[in-house]
């Protein structure tokens, strides 16, 4: 009897240790998903040639802030409903001020360069004085409006530096920062008070 009930024991042991190496052994090599496809030249060279044109820029940003954007439209209502901290909520509203200043200054390139591309059609004689006028025109209202981005950016940099700060004193009087958090805040905003040479 213990013979019969130990011979298909063993048997179903040895088909599970069997089952269990040759599984082994798979998972060693690699899967379909485990490795990643190379990234080929061709396709990040398209890429990298394609941002570093002034209208590529552009396009880079307007991506850029219309993701911000969306990820700051519901942040509000998300805090007053507990799902975010505030300070997240200031976050993404910064992130939307920083992606507009960048995208102000992406344009004035981009105006820059059809100004000089004016200019060379002007010296060779292809283009007409009045189309020059025009674009400079243009490249002065976008620096006027690339100006207005940054200062409001600085502006918007500053007061998240000063509501960390009061963060960061709230939090140690509570005992849940740390004295280097504030300090660290601290350096922050003189570093953004500190006049810009």
């Amino acid at each position: 009897m213990i013979r019969a009930i130990a011979l298909p024991v063993t048997f179903l042991t040895s088909a599970m240790i069997a089952l269990a190496a040759d599984q082994l052994s798979n998972s060693e090599e690699p899967g379909e998903f485990d490795i990643e496809p190379p990234i080929l030249k061709q396709n990040l060279s398209d890429e990298l040639a394609e941002t570093r044109t002034p209208d590529g820029e552009v396009a880079r940003w307007e991506k850029q802030l219309e993701r911000a954007r969306q990820n700051a439209a519901g942040a509000e209502r998300l805090w007053k409903i507990g799902v975010l901290a505030k300070v997240e909520v200031e976050q993404r509203a910064l992130k939307v001020t920083k992606c507009e200043a960048e995208l102000a200054s992406a344009r004035v390139a981009q105006a820059k360069e059809r100004v000089t591309e004016q200019e060379s059609r002007i010296a060779s004689g292809e283009a007409g004085k009045q189309e020059l006028d025009v674009a400079k025109a243009v490249l002065a209202q976008l620096t006027e409006a690339a100006q207005m981005a940054v200062a409001k950016r600085e502006r918007a940099e500053l007061e998240f530096a000063e509501a960390n700060l009061r963060r960061q004193q709230r939090l140690l009087k509570l005992g849940s920062a740390h004295k280097s958090d504030v300090t660290n805040a601290e350096e922050k905003l003189a570093e953004l008070k500190a006049p810009k040479n």
